[in-house]
């Protein structure tokens, strides 16, 4: 008697291919049909409906990016485990996307909880319609949110430039050393006078930033508000936080001008180098990539330059080096 797979192989249909290749060509076709669906559905949309189809196609996009991500940061992960590496030692690019993707997780986080609820899919998805820039990680913004974005940010980081700047002017008249209480209030007043500061004057008062009264966790705590603002980091937290947080991601920040210094400026694409730029405080997009090359070299030269414990001055580089740069506050 035949058996079962002999019987099937028998079928006119099924003479030529076992039955897991019929599965896979069966996967195939339903697959096939799905994207054909999926196409009609887009044009539709587009047709019809052309700025929620905007919205659904950077959400179908954004979701792509981000399975990515996530696929890179678990090769990342399984690296530094498997080899032992640690952050600081990694590759800049591997560095750059740990960095950003543990803090877009920080601010997924909450959209998640609220979608948990039955139903409470709907409401998240009109908050996110309504309030993109406080509730979306970059992922889900359209190019031209992206752009809008950033200069939002900025501007409320520029807010703290002056604040900062009188901060030192107040804590200058600490400094025992004339010589040194000359150079940081002479720096202030450059500053303040919409000129830019050269590498050599800003590491000229290095010392006043590795202890008192300066240093990244003897500073007062009205000035670290200041500053936190600078790294897109809330200031309405305990002081013993904020001076925590500072020193985190002061470390990092400096970790990661080491491994860029490493790869060099000039390997970074358009987009990389605006991001880098935009991180230390420049707002790049108004900017031309020679000038954004030109900017973060000289980032570098006083980053290079720096021990651990002078990190404090890497973060008021954020305020010395881009309040101006390239002629004058109007890019602020």
């Amino acid at each position: 008697m035949p058996t079962h797979d002999t019987a099937f192989t028998r079928l006119p249909l099924c003479r030529h291919y076992s039955s897991s290749e019929v599965r896979r060509g069966f996967a195939r076709y339903v697959a096939s049909k799905l994207q054909w669906a999926n196409t009609k559905y887009e044009d539709f949309l587009k047709k019809r409906f052309p700025r929620f189809f905007l919205l659904y196609h950077t959400f179908v996009e954004g979701f792509k990016l981000l399975f990515r991500d996530a696929k890179d940061i678990r090769r990342i992960k399984a690296k530094m485990w498997s080899d032992g590496v640690k952050f600081q030692d990694l590759p800049y690019r591997d560095m750059e996307k740990l960095r950003q993707f543990r803090r877009d997780l920080i601010k997924a986080i909450p959209l998640v909880i609220i979608s948990i609820p039955p139903f409470a899919n709907y409401l998240v998805f009109v908050l996110m319609y309504f309030f993109p820039r406080q509730l979306l990680i970059p992922h889900f913004w359209t190019p031209s949110q992206q752009l809008e974005f950033r200069r939002v940010y900025h501007s409320l980081r520029a807010r703290h430039h002056w604040p900062v700047l009188k901060g030192l002017e107040y804590t200058s008249q600490q400094v025992k050393n004339g010589h040194l209480q000359r150079q940081l209030k002479d720096l202030c007043a450059k500053v303040q006078s919409g000129a830019n500061p050269k590498v050599s004057e800003i590491l000229a008062i290095r010392s006043l930033f590795s202890g008192p009264p300066l240093g990244i966790r003897r500073m007062s705590v009205d000035h670290m508000r200041h500053i936190s603002p600078l790294l897109f980091l809330t200031p309405r937290l305990p002081g013993f936080l904020i001076g925590q947080r500072l020193s985190s991601h002061g470390l990092e920040l400096l970790q990661l001008d080491r491994g860029l210094s490493r790869l060099g400026v000039h390997q970074l694409n358009d987009s990389e180098l605006r991001q880098a730029c935009y991180l230390r405080g420049l707002n790049a997009d108004v900017l031309g990539v020679n000038q954004c090359r030109e900017w973060l070299s000289q980032w570098l030269q006083v980053s290079s330059s720096l021990k651990d414990s002078e990190v404090s001055l890497l973060l008021h580089s954020i305020v010395f080096l881009s309040a101006n740069y390239p002629s004058g506050p109007s890019h602020h």
